[in-house]
């Protein structure tokens, strides 16, 4: 005897998420929209872990949702599709969704509903980190030559590296010092920095050089990356030939600052409205200190 009956089934994700389940005689029909996290600036972010979705009905609760959220003024559609969840995408895409920033293990695209509204790119710059290693006792700063180059001559130049996601350049610079030289230094200052383009992956690429004084002065450097690593006089490197002209000149700066009293000092404070800390890098005398926190 065939029946009929009907049962809400709710399911809460971002306290809104409902799921209707009808069954009619043995066939289930499901209903379903997306409804996800708006965000400040009329966006909405859909997470495909938090709101699953058989993809042989992605294009049906797609299109009934692109419709809710026009109703809604929402002018723009995130989706975060993982890994797991990637056969989603070709109908992302075929639904007018564009791809914006990727990681290893998810992807992200959007969708403009409103044609008169910008979106930012993805992050477009990467952020590298010389540690400038100065022995103020002898006035020599630590050295390396790479063991890997691209270049035909490897000549010497500052320890340091790329300033992993989430790390601020001080940690970064007083890892990458550890890393390949094996000595400790503590952050003191940032002596400048370079920007450029064209870059890794086509990105541009800022370089922070930071001036780190020494706590351990014994050397012991990466086999792997490092070929050479010495303490070297600071006017030598300078001077000297060996040494790149951009690297000469930060070094000259270095004399510079040292002479004059000056640097570009670190003040620790907080976002606006917010708890999450900022880092502030102002010049300042060294003799009469930015206060180190807001």
């Amino acid at each position: 005897m065939a029946g009929v009956f009907c049962r809400a089934l709710s399911l809460t994700y971002y306290h809104s998420l409902r799921i209707k389940i009808c069954k009619m005689s043995s066939q289930t029909i499901v209903a379903k929209e997306f409804f996800g996290k708006t965000d400040h600036h009329c966006g909405v972010h859909i997470d495909s872990t938090r709101e699953p979705c058989d993809v042989n009905n992605i294009v049906t609760c797609l299109r009934a949702s692109l419709e809710k959220w026009k109703m809604k003024n929402i002018k723009t559609v995130w989706f975060k599709i993982e890994r797991n969840n990637s056969d989603w995408i070709p109908h992302l895409i075929n639904e007018g969704f564009y791809f914006h920033h990727a990681k290893k293990n998810f992807v992200t695209l959007y969708h403009l509903l409103d044609s008169n509204y910008d979106i930012p790119p993805y992050a477009h710059t990467n952020i590298g980190v010389g540690a400038f290693v100065l022995n103020e006792l002898t006035n020599e700063i630590l050295v390396i030559k790479e063991k890997h180059s691209s270049l035909p001559v490897s000549r010497w130049k500052l320890p340091g590296g790329y300033v992993e996601p989430g790390e601020n350049i001080m940690e970064a610079a007083e890892r990458e010092l550890l890393e390949e030289t094996g000595i400790s230094g503590k952050f003191k200052s940032l002596v400048g920095f370079r920007h450029a383009h064209n870059y890794a992956f086509g990105c541009s690429d800022i370089y922070m050089v930071a001036r780190l004084s020494p706590v351990t002065f014994d050397i012991k450097k990466c086999d792997k990356e490092i070929s050479e690593c010495v303490w070297m006089k600071l006017e030598e490197y300078a001077n000297n030939p060996d040494v790149y002209e951009q690297n000469r000149l930060i070094a000259r700066k270095m004399m510079e600052y040292i002479k004059k009293n000056l640097e570009i000092g670190l003040v620790n404070a907080r976002r606006v409205n917010s708890t999450e800390p900022v880092w502030i890098y102002l010049i300042n005398d060294q003799n009469d200190p930015t206060p180190t926190s807001l």
